[in-house]
């Protein structure tokens, strides 16, 4: 298949610019005609989210995302600059692997599908194993489209045996251009470790602070309509709410009147049980569930109407499993009693498992939501509006996209919402705009000494015989007169000496961390130190693997 692909990629190259948006234009037109019957099919064959919604993600992926990249110019010279004589020219990058998750598997095949034709590539898809079928048939949509307008043969392609060796093999395979990664750890981890360039995605853990100017009404159904959008399937979808103390009675009132179940202490312990996996994981058998069919596997009785359960929290950690990522309507809450309390309680989320990804404020306060945007470690911040909706682009002017970079921070390599214009190289052209003989005259070089000339400057050997105690000494007091010495504290009384027979005091208790990322684990190997870490320690997934190479983390039991 990838070798079909190459040789399609290769025909590609000779494709105008109106051909290839001709192409793309037939395909988003496909694809939103069948978007309906898609999403319905997404959801009889892997069991997760809402068909309506759906239904929306695969408008965003068809008729928005076309809409945003249909100007976009991917062929030939893109950009020229005149004045600084620099012509740009788009190179496609041949092959792009794309890799499918079970939660949003029919929007994301559009969407990959999409961006890689209007770059002039070639697309191999390899399906989530749980939604094969009906990826397989989106892909097969697009390709008929694609060809009728005039597209190479192959140029879309999609496994229809997926297995995880195959996906090894589709990204390592050496025509392989880049890689389009979307799913679980482990896939985007060996994406990364595939030898080849790769866009992956990290997970998101999202807050969505109700800051005291809010319009509470209004931000309570924005953080449940996005937690419960397609059942929390994307990764941008709501985890926790942070509000104002002050807020606590309009909040907690909203939620009710938005279908919120607040669930007690006993039956937030079910809930994590049941939800999150000892290796702090979600659960399958509840990602993508609605409310009401979570609690029933937590054994939790609720109301017929329930959108979302909320667990009231105090911490964040291993020792609050609500705290972390759940891909579904379920919620944890807090309340601070100041708005710095509420920033550093929305961090500390973010860094439990969503450094990078994306994060909410409703607010009234301009000040208040720049002081929110500079502070926080994602580089998708939402304002006023749901995060799931905003940060693909349905409710904002961000680039429509399912695949939402993270960062540096989050081990990703662009914090973009990804398109067209990273699945091209751009070749630039450059004139000589500073003549040689405006260029600086290089010193010239000194000429070499000749022997004599060298023996010359060498300074006249010492004479032993002529030393004497009365030279020395005239030395030693020119050269502390040019060096007076630097005064000193006094010395201390003298100390009672220790006997040899003691034994020498114990070394310093090491100093156990609370939190660890990627970056602390490089710093330490670099220095060839450990990083103490305790039973409570919160450790990104990056840094666990990382430091499970060299042998970083040590762990230690606070007395």
């Amino acid at each position: 298949m990838v070798e079909k692909a190459y040789a399609a990629s290769r025909e590609f190259l000779a494709y105008t610019q109106e051909q290839v948006d001709a192409i793309v234009a037939a395909m988003a037109q496909a694809a939103e005609r069948a978007s309906k019957e898609l999403a319905e099919e997404a959801v009889a064959e892997t069991g997760y989210g809402v068909a309506a919604d759906k239904l929306q993600k695969n408008l965003l992926c068809s008729e928005r995302l076309h809409e945003h990249i249909r100007p976009m110019k991917t062929v030939g010279i893109v950009h020229e600059d005149v004045a600084a004589k620099v012509l740009e020219i788009a190179t496609p990058v041949g092959v792009v692997a794309a890799v499918l998750p079970t939660t949003n598997p029919t929007s994301t095949a559009m969407y990959k599908s999409l961006i890689s034709v209007k770059g002039r590539n070639a697309v191999v898809i390899s399906p989530h194993p749980n939604a094969v079928k009906c990826i397989c048939h989106t892909a097969a949509i697009l390709y008929e489209a694609a060809r009728a307008a005039g597209a190479p043969e192959n140029v879309i392609q999609c496994m229809t045996h997926s297995t995880f060796p195959g996906t090894q093999e589709l990204m390592k395979h050496k025509r392989t251009g880049v890689i389009l990664a979307t799913g679980g750890h482990g896939v985007v981890h060996a994406a990364y470790s595939s030898g080849k360039p790769a866009f992956g995605v990290g997970p998101g853990n999202v807050p969505a602070l109700i800051e005291k100017t809010a319009d509470v009404k209004k931000a309570v159904a924005d953080v449940v309509r996005g937690t419960t959008f397609d059942n929390g399937t994307l990764c941008s979808s709501e985890q926790a709410i942070v509000a104002c103390e002050s807020l606590r009675d309009r909040v907690m009132a909203e939620l009710k009147a938005n279908g919120a179940y607040l669930v007690n202490e006993s039956e937030a312990a079910a809930l994590a049980r049941v939800m999150i996996t000892p290796n702090f994981t979600v659960n399958p058998k509840c990602v993508g569930k609605a409310a009401t069919a979570i609690a029933q596997i937590a054994g939790i009785s609720v109301p017929p109407g329930t959108r979302v359960l909320v667990a009231p929290l105090t911490g964040v950690g291993r020792d609050y499993p609500l705290s972390a990522e759940k891909l579904s309507p379920v919620l944890a809450l807090y309340f601070t009693a100041t708005f710095e309390e509420g920033l550093d309680r929305c961090e500390s989320l973010l860094r439990f498992g969503g450094l990078g990804h994306t994060c909410s404020i409703h607010s009234r306060d301009d000040t208040r939501i720049r002081q929110y945007g500079l502070r926080m470690p994602a580089f998708r911040v939402v304002v006023n509006s749901p995060s799931t909706l905003g940060s693909v682009g349905i409710t904002t002017n961000l680039p429509p996209a399912m695949t939402l970079g993270c960062g540096a921070i989050g081990g990703n390599v662009t914090s973009d919402n990804i398109g067209p214009m990273h699945l091209i190289n751009l070749k630039r052209v450059a004139w000589e705009v500073v003549g040689q003989a405006s260029l600086p005259a290089a010193l010239p070089s000194p000429a070499p000494l000749s022997m004599n000339e060298q023996q010359a400057r060498m300074p006249a050997p010492l004479n032993m015989s002529t030393i004497n105690k009365q030279t020395v000494a005239e030395i030693v007091a020119q050269f502390a007169a040019k060096h007076p010495p630097e005064t000193k504290p006094a010395a201390p009384a003298p100390q009672a000496v220790t006997p040899p027979s003691a034994p020498p005091p114990p070394p310093p208790a090491p100093k156990i961390v609370d939190f660890v990322s990627e970056s602390d684990v490089r710093v330490a190997m670099n220095r060839g130190e450990k990083i103490a870490i305790g039973p409570k320690t919160i450790v990104t997934p990056a840094a666990r693997d990382l430091a499970a190479v060299h042998n970083t983390l040590v762990m230690h039991h606070r007395k």
